[in-house]
């Protein structure tokens, strides 16, 4: 933890500092590892219990991304990292579990980037996470996050901001691209209304050590252009996973961050056993603040 406080300390200082959107950035090919080592127990239990996982011996499918989160931090706030760590957005995500992973299992990370792309609404970078297990690569994602600029286009690949806050290691050259977010597609049925609370960013936070300032406070919040604290994408993924019968047995996981989840707030979860949204109640004009799919293994795999 004094490591993510020193990262996070060391990002709002830069931040400042760094210009997004120049044309001759480039990305250092740095990568973060971390030795490897089980979770600590407080933290998963905290986690568990924010996002509502309960399989006791399984770990959640999310959270080798909370691990890796410090590294993540650790390579973005460094000084020849291009982007200001400060109000970065995570847009989207991928993630892909070759096999059940455990409390116990000692998983060996390892975070570089790789790749910026334009977006309409300013720089979206590309990070990669790995876990292994006695070399094994076990478990990997791709993440997006926005730096929220002026261009001079007002064009790009990317769509709007999401909630919260891409294959081989980054090169530097900053040619990597994301992949394009596919249409919100029809409205899913409806499952359950989930009521929000304000700390739902404070309390996360908390469990997953990401204290973005967009998800904290109003104030803080408001400051990055949101009217509210906004909740995590993570948080809301991770939610929605939650409620699959079998959440041990995911396999594949896109997830696509649309619009913000202001906070408090309401929101209606919809799945049809692949697909899931979180949307504002129904109809034509429900809002949707997620959408994402989920591919299961078989039981015996």
């Amino acid at each position: 933890m004094p490591s993510l406080i020193l990262s996070l300390a060391r990002g709002a200082a830069t931040s400042p500092f760094k210009r997004p959107g120049r044309p001759e950035a480039v990305l250092p090919p740095d990568r973060a590892t971390a030795p490897p080592a089980p979770p600590a127990a407080g933290p998963l239990a905290a986690y568990r219990g924010i996002c509502g996982f309960t399989e006791p011996d399984a770990l959640p499918v999310t959270y080798p991304h909370v691990l890796a989160f410090p590294l993540a931090m650790r390579l973005m706030t460094r000084r020849r990292f291009p982007l200001p760590v400060t109000g970065l957005v995570h847009t989207w995500i991928e993630i892909t579990a070759h096999r059940t992973l455990h409390p116990t299992d000692a998983l060996e990370l390892t975070v570089y980037a790789d790749g910026l792309t334009p977006h309409r609404r300013g720089t979206e970078v590309t990070v990669v996470t790995e876990a292994r297990l006695s070399g094994e690569l076990v478990w990997e994602s791709r993440s997006g996050y926005l730096s929220r600029h002026a261009t001079r286009t007002g064009t790009g690949t990317g769509t709007g901001p999401g909630p919260g806050t891409g294959t081989g290691p980054g090169t530097g050259t900053g040619t990597g691209t994301a992949p394009s977010p596919a249409a919100p597609g029809p409205a899913l049925p409806a499952v359950a209304e989930w009521r929000l609370p304000a700390d739902l960013g404070r309390r996360y936070g908390a469990a997953s050590g990401d204290r973005n300032p967009i998800h904290l406070y109003p104030l803080t919040a408001r400051l990055f252009g949101f009217p509210r604290a906004i909740a995590h994408g993570m948080w809301t993924v991770a939610h929605c996973l939650a409620q699959t019968p079998q959440p041990h047995l995911i396999h594949t996981v896109r997830a696509d961050f649309r619009a913000p989840v202001l906070l408090p707030g309401t929101v209606t979860y919809a799945c049809d056993g692949t697909g899931f949204q979180l949307r504002d109640g129904e109809g034509d004009d429900a809002r949707v603040h997620l959408t994402g799919t989920a591919a299961a293994r078989s039981a015996r795999s």
